[in-house]
């Protein structure tokens, strides 16, 4: 007896995932922004600001139009697009609920339509319109005759496509990091990177303003041959009657398109079927190796005050809001000194700024620990206890401190070739980070707030300004107790006594501990009485 064959499943049509994917990311922005009416305004307001500036560039460009050197300018212009592109998802993580494959891991989707519907889905939004905008604008600028705007047309879709396509391929590589506390706090530290952008773009235009766009001439050249720069500059050629290169210069960015796309989906197969790396290590790693230490502690003064820099050291390196405050003071404390150096100032004093930022991190020291300071108080019961514990804090702010004025100092000094203002200025820097360090202490004993945790930029609790003011104005004390240094540097100079400034060097070596001790001294027995005062404070937010 012989049985039927079974009969064949219907065959059912493969679903599209590119109108899919594209249907989910305006579901996706539709259903954020009815989370909350402020997420709501604050999409307005970014829809806003970036329509207004993207007129702006639109018009700055068009009115290029006609100018000998235009493409100089938009061609490095679509590589720097292309660059923002690819380091968005670095610091801004959060920013496309989608950058995330790993969401998608447990469906059946076959790579090469997944990536295919990424791509497409990655157009709608704020980020691609701007691009178009500048996109258009450069085209304006440099396209002139029936043909050369022909070949806009796929000269802005590869553009377009090479940067989203480039943000997506660095995100689907990076997204362990990205999910892990180290991505986080990369992305918090995007201020800083977008301070000191925002300073160094600020000395390009002045220098352009200066000596025009001819300047940009070599920087042309060399990104005229990078996509998505090539893919602009084939308007230039266009125009010019170049078509051989216009096309040459299309297929190159054709072929790093196609390129991107085969990494993208290569990384994308072997995040989604891969098991998380990290967690493995973790796991293969022996619970001796990962309970040891690290030899910090033996460098370290025995007892509180050493437990105590070495807490704030780790917090330092493990909070994300604390590494941020870190990070963005040094960062910027490098950056204004460069700028005015580069602007033509070579005063070596510019390194006040970073040494008042640096112990400006002093005056809220106990309230900066919100909630847990209860754990502090629990373990003062004298004013020993009390000065052995800012005693380790200020010494925490002084061991990255010291040495960051000394090499700040020497760097400066070696690229101006100012090394006579060394002694004075280095002495300065010392005795100001001690004076500011003591004061400091009194400040956070005295005017303590709270520091909220939920929120990135927010550093005040609310009602508490008033209070935080406060303890800024007591910074002026700090400068009160170097006066007598001060007038001594003013002095030397004033009367010619130059040969003199050197022994500013080892006055300020030894002010500084002085100012620290005595601060420290003071605030001591304060502290130990205002326990309370200081928890309802720090725990207020």
């Amino acid at each position: 007896m012989t049985t039927a064959p079974a009969p064949a499943a219907p065959s059912t049509p493969l679903l599209s995932l590119t109108p899919l994917f594209a249907r989910l990311k305006v579901t996706l922005l539709r259903n954020g922004l009815r989370q909350s009416n402020k997420r709501r305004a604050v999409f307005i307001a970014s829809i806003v600001l970036v329509a207004l500036l993207g007129a702006l560039q639109l018009l700055g460009l068009a009115a290029l139009r006609g100018t000998e050197h235009a493409a100089v300018l938009t061609v490095p212009l679509a590589v720097l697009l292309a660059l923002g592109w690819a380091v968005v998802p670095l610091f801004f993580p959060g920013g496309d609920e989608t950058l995330d494959p790993t969401r998608l891991a447990m469906l059946p989707l076959r790579p090469a339509p997944l990536v295919t519907a990424l791509l497409v889905s990655s157009l709608i939004g704020i980020g691609p319109a701007f691009t178009v905008v500048i996109l258009a604008g450069s085209v304006i600028a440099t396209a002139h005759g029936a043909a050369a705007f022909a070949i806009a047309v796929p000269a802005v879709l590869l553009t377009l496509l090479v940067c989203v396509a480039l943000t997506r391929a660095v995100a689907t590589a990076n997204v362990r990091l990205l999910s892990s506390r180290k991505g986080k706090d990369l992305a918090l530290l995007s201020g800083v990177i977008i301070g000191v952008g925002a300073q160094l773009v600020n000395l390009a235009l002045q220098k352009l303003s200066e000596a025009g766009l001819a300047r940009l001439e070599p920087l042309a050249d060399v990104t005229r041959w990078i996509p998505p720069g090539s893919a602009l500059d084939a308007v230039r050629a266009t125009s010019e009657g170049e078509y051989g290169l216009a096309a040459a210069e299309l297929a190159l960015t054709a072929a790093v398109l196609a390129m991107l796309m085969l990494w993208w989906q290569r990384t994308l197969t072997r995040v989604m079927t891969s098991p998380d790396s990290s967690t493995l290590v973790a796991a293969a790693k022996p619970e001796k190796e990962r309970g040891a230490g690290t030899g910090l502690g033996r460098l370290l003064p025995a007892g509180r005050t050493g437990t105590a820099a070495q807490r704030q050291l780790r917090y330092a390196w493990r909070d994300p809001k604390i590494k941020t405050t870190w990070g963005s003071t040094l960062g910027i404390g490098v950056a204004i000194p460069i700028v005015n150096m580069v602007q033509g100032s070579h005063n070596l004093y510019f390194v006040s700024v970073a040494v008042i930022m640096l112990t400006g991190m002093m005056y809220n020291q106990l309230g900066q620990d919100g909630p847990a300071f209860w754990m502090v108080l629990q373990t003062i019961g004298s004013p020993r206890d009390a000065l052995a514990e800012l005693r380790g804090r200020a010494l925490a702010l002084a061991l990255i401190a010291a040495p960051y004025l000394v090499v700040l100092v020497l760097g400066m000094a070696a690229v101006t070739g100012r090394w006579d203002q060394v002694p004075e200025v280095l002495g300065l820097s010392l005795a100001v980070l001690g004076a500011f360090l003591g004061t400091g202490a009194i400040a956070s004993v005295q005017f303590p707030y709270s520091v909220p945790q939920d929120h990135a930029f927010k550093n005040i609790a609310p009602g508490q300004s008033g209070i935080a003011w406060l303890g800024t104005l007591w910074s002026l004390a700090g400068l009160a107790v170097c006066a007598p240094l001060i007038g001594l540097t003013i002095g030397l100079h004033l009367t010619g006594g130059h040969g003199l400034l050197w022994i500013l060097l080892p006055l300020g070596a030894v002010y500084g501990p002085l100012a620290v001790w005595a601060g420290l001294r003071f605030a001591a027995p304060r502290m130990a009485r205002r326990l309370p005062e200081i928890l309802a404070a720090a725990t207020k937010g």
